[in-house]
């Protein structure tokens, strides 16, 4: 819903206070221009790109309008099934969770929890890193960094989309010019004709710069930064992970090692230490 406001606000400011000012809207239409400049701007995405980065990024675009599940229930959620686990192992010893870790959907254990379920590759990456734990004797510093590569390679690969569109948005402009100086050589060389019909092809000229730097910074740079956003967001999740199983292989107990979890997550989303105690009593008795 933001997007839809932040898309009319932009609109409406541009080409309303245009219009207040006087201006003659019909001026500003000039599919030709627009033309040149998408055509441009998409047939450099395409030389730029191979066929995966390509499918990447459109699938990415939609998830703009789709807000983030990283929600201070879901965090709850998470960390107090971190605790259920740890605490089943201390108590029962790591096979004791291998059953649960190898079908988590019918797991006992995974789920209580099925908001936490829905996220595969965050469930994929607290599974393999519990199954490396049952597996045998693990030295915490090279979970760590192996957890550490992981999580760069996942940011990579979540971050290709941003810098495809980045780089879209930032090419624009210069494409916006580039419609401008054609439409300046067909202005140059019809300097025979009346005045006004030549002030026709200059304004026509300057809506191909006007056009790309409203697209390149009114829509296309603020999608980029809108996925950036929600790639920071999403990252949180696999970092309490991460700290939680580490504080646990260093010997912390279950309850230590969770608020070592709660400790990693964002302040607008991290939930308090009394309201994950609670949560935590409040699953023991289911």
């Amino acid at each position: 819903m933001l997007i839809v406001v932040g898309i009319l606000i932009v609109l409406f400011a541009v080409f309303g206070g245009f219009a207040i000012d006087g201006g003659h809207l019909a001026a500003l239409f000039q599919p030709v221009e627009l033309f040149m400049i998408a055509g441009a701007a998409i047939g450099a995405f395409m030389i730029g790109n191979d066929k995966e980065s390509i499918l990447t990024t459109l699938k990415a675009f939609p998830s703009i309008f789709k807000s983030h599940n990283r929600s201070k229930v879901l965090y709850l959620d998470l960390i107090t099934l971190l605790y259920e686990l740890l605490t089943k192992i201390r108590k029962e010893g790591l096979m004791s969770i291998e059953d649960d870790i190898e079908n988590i959907y019918e797991s006992p254990v995974f789920s209580k929890y099925p908001e936490v379920l829905e996220d595969s590759h965050l469930m994929e990456f607290l599974t393999d890193y519990l199954r490396l734990m049952v597996s045998g004797n693990v030295d915490s510093y090279q979970i760590e960094n192996l957890m550490d590569v992981e999580l760069e390679a996942h940011h990579t690969d979540e971050d290709l989309p941003i810098q495809v569109i980045s780089k879209m948005a930032d090419g624009l402009p210069a494409f916006g010019i580039v419609a401008a100086v054609m439409g300046v050589v067909h202005t140059m060389e019809s300097v025979g004709i009346p005045p006004n019909e030549l002030g026709i092809l200059i304004a026509k000229a300057l809506v191909g710069t006007f056009l790309g730097i409203l697209i390149s910074y009114g829509f296309i740079g603020p999608v980029a930064a809108r996925l950036e956003q929600k790639l920071s967001i999403n990252m949180m999740a696999y970092q309490c992970i991460k700290v939680t199983i580490i504080a646990s292989l260093n010997g912390y107990s279950p309850p230590i090692a969770c608020e070592f979890g709660r400790k990693a997550l964002s302040s607008r989303t991290r939930p308090s230490f009394r309201e994950l105690e609670y949560h935590i009593k409040q699953a023991k008795g289911k």
